[in-house]
């Protein structure tokens, strides 16, 4: 059944919790005009569930609304910022991993595309090259150097020459896709605002469209889940007692839905995914509940009539339940897990971020 303009609208929407510009949104689905959404991931070792489940749940509401939406496997980028010291071997096994562990979550792939940077810029490199020129030659440098947080940089940070390309190059592959649609996590939003800005002084008819999804927080409270502590996030391959052992440590004070990550990972990941919370009770603690929307769970929570403890035995179950499929996919297909097992002794000896 074929979804109203309106529809699609709060379909797309919902994928964001921020968007520049809503007015500009709606007017896209209105035309009648293709929609094409894209995301640029570093290849740089295991992926945590910020990247696996949240990434599946933003792509398939938009491929639902009948969005098209290009992946940019940033093989290049990884590079320029040392991920896996810089290896381009290691750097493509790490994006067939992300791209396996995807279709392993379920990630709906009929209007889904995989693009490698190095390879599409190599296809008209003058053209792409031009554009990383004129942006370049459009803002000066301590504009740019305001973007580096995209790499998970400080302004003050020491940065290699090649990395001062980076934000520029980003900016540059926006419009070398012909894309209007930036669905990035909210870390990226200074080079998204890059782009629109270098439109604006163009006088392009247009601006790329910014759909900035939440970011999920580690699972001390911390602002970002990093791949840098890993019993600070839960990855995609984590065994149903790593989980378990996590959440069971997690932050989650009573009465404090804040700062809590818990709460995050219900909102964002289990309720989208899942469709349900449910809390498994002792009668006299006051039996089971079930919770069908955030808002309700938020108050139980507040009031103290769901516990922390409860609350993390459901969290880490559902969590479990979500990665279950993967964890079966890995089992079941030998060449996959040969291909998880070589990535992870990338960074076992030497973690990134």
């Amino acid at each position: 059944m074929s979804l109203s303009n309106q529809e699609k609208y709060e379909l797309i929407r919902s994928v964001g919790s921020e968007c520049i510009q809503e007015d500009e949104l709606k007017s896209l689905i209105d035309s009648g005009y293709p929609i094409t959404c894209y995301d640029g991931f570093e290849c740089s070792g295991r992926m945590h569930i910020s990247q696996g489940l949240l990434k599946v749940i933003n792509v398939n509401k938009l491929t639902k609304a009948g969005c098209k939406f290009k992946f940019w496997i940033a093989d290049i980028f990884a590079e320029l910022n040392q991920k896996l010291d810089g290896r381009q071997d290691r750097i493509k096994d790490a994006g067939l991993l992300m791209i396996t562990t995807w279709k392993a979550c379920g990630m709906n792939m009929d209007n889904v595309e995989f693009l490698w940077s190095w390879e599409e810029i190599n296809k008209d490199a003058e053209k792409y090259w031009k554009l990383v020129l004129d942006i370049a030659n459009v803002f000066d440098l301590n504009r740019v150097k305001k973007c580096t947080q995209i790499m998970g940089r400080d302004d003050d940070d020491h940065l290699m020459t090649g990395q001062i390309f980076y934000p520029v190059m980003q900016c540059a592959d926006i419009f070398y896709l012909g894309v209007n649609i930036c669905q990035l996590g909210e870390d990226q939003r200074k080079v998204n605002m890059l782009a629109r800005e270098y439109a604006s002084k163009k006088k392009f008819r247009y601006s790329p469209i910014i759909l900035s999804h939440p970011m999920l927080p580690g699972l001390d409270g911390s602002t970002k889940m990093a791949k840098s502590n890993p019993d600070n996030a839960i990855f995609m391959d984590d065994s149903e007692s790593d989980v378990n052992s996590k959440v069971k440590k997690a932050f989650c004070a009573p009465l404090n839905i804040e700062t809590n990550p818990l709460m995050e990972y219900a909102e964002h990941l289990v309720l989208p995914r899942l469709g349900y919370i449910k809390i498994t009770r002792k009668i006299e603690n006051g039996g089971n509940l079930e919770f069908n929307e955030i808002e309700p769970l938020k108050n139980a929570f507040m009031s103290g009539e769901l516990h922390p403890s409860d609350f993390k035995l459901s969290m880490a179950k559902h969590i479990n339940e979500m990665l279950e499929p993967v964890r079966k996919y890995f089992i079941e297909n030998q060449e996959a897990e040969r291909l998880r097992k070589k990535v992870l002794s990338f960074t076992k000896s030497k973690l990134t971020k």
